[in-house]
């Protein structure tokens, strides 16, 4: 039986258990409490599915994007694993697509929705998930990755970078409330949102004024970002002292790894902390 209500508490169970990788298994909880409180104003929908002792057999998350009505997310389709392969993953996402269309949605993104996600889209090696996309008539029209840095290593300061700071007049800090409305006026709403969500956040200023910043744990305790340098900054290396800092406040906190979630420049990451490529995304679309 579909219904449109399930608490977060079952949901966090039903993925602790039925997340096939460890790396989103441990972090159910936190992943289900963010979906449930997204930017204000955000449009959701939310189905499930019970069995017929009442347990829960399977659920979905759905939301039309921040930035254009017409576009529908599916964010989260998990189906316990003992009722897999008996259409419950098809009938919750029909339910959603139905529900989505219902407010707005022309079309049909199965990822995430920023600035408040779980995934960017499907993890290539949730294999079912990429089949009951493709049977559904999704197509494949986007790919992104995140990167994966050792924290043993990853987050050890490097004098040379720290000294050239501070000889330029520049001091890192950890941010104020003033930091996300710095943010929005060089990056708009959505990255602002996930400064105001983040766990920690650095901030490197000169004279009073902000030249960059970087966040952790915004929308997984693990992952790192978002991150940006203003203009003013340029080839100063404040993006590296400031990411160091990040990874060095995450691997106190007990990480042994941190995931540069949605990863933009590759060759930055890699070559700063030794960050690798690791978790590649689908993104998967569909016009109702």
């Amino acid at each position: 039986m579909i219904v449109e209500r399930v608490d977060d508490r079952e949901v966090s169970r039903l993925c602790a258990a039925a997340l096939d990788l460890p790396e989103d298994a441990g972090e159910a909880e936190a992943l289900v409490r963010r979906l449930g409180a997204p930017p204000a104003g955000r449009v959701t929908v939310r189905f499930a599915e019970r069995d017929d002792a009442g347990r829960l057999a399977g659920a979905v998350f759905g939301s039309i994007s921040d930035r254009d009505p017409h576009l529908g997310h599916v964010e989260l389709l998990v189906v316990r694993p003992d009722r897999r392969r008996g259409g419950i993953g098809r009938r919750l996402l029909e339910a959603a697509e139905r529900g989505l269309a219902e407010r707005g949605a022309r079309r049909v993104r199965i990822g995430g929705n920023p600035p408040c996600y779980a995934w960017p889209g499907i993890d290539v090696r949730y294999t079912p998930a990429v089949c009951l996309a493709q049977r559904a008539g999704y197509e494949h029209t986007d790919t992104a990755w995140n990167m994966t840095a050792d924290l043993e290593r990853a987050g050890q300061a490097k004098q040379e970078d720290e000294e050239r700071l501070d000889r330029a007049g520049v001091k890192v800090l950890r941010a104020d409330a003033a930091a996300p409305e710095w943010v929005r006026g060089i990056w708009g709403d959505g990255w602002a949102w996930e400064v105001r969500q983040a766990q920690g956040c650095w901030v490197a200023t000169r004279d009073g004024e902000i030249l960059g910043f970087a966040a952790y744990g915004a929308n997984r305790p693990s992952w790192f970002g978002p991150m940006g340098t203003a203009p003013a900054a340029e080839g100063l290396g404040v993006g590296r002292v400031l990411l160091r800092r990040c990874l060095a406040d995450q691997y106190a906190d007990g990480h042994r790894t941190a995931q540069i979630g949605w990863a933009g420049p590759v060759a930055f990451y890699s070559k700063t902390v030794g960050a690798r490529l690791e978790r590649i995304f689908w993104i998967y679309t569909k016009t109702l």
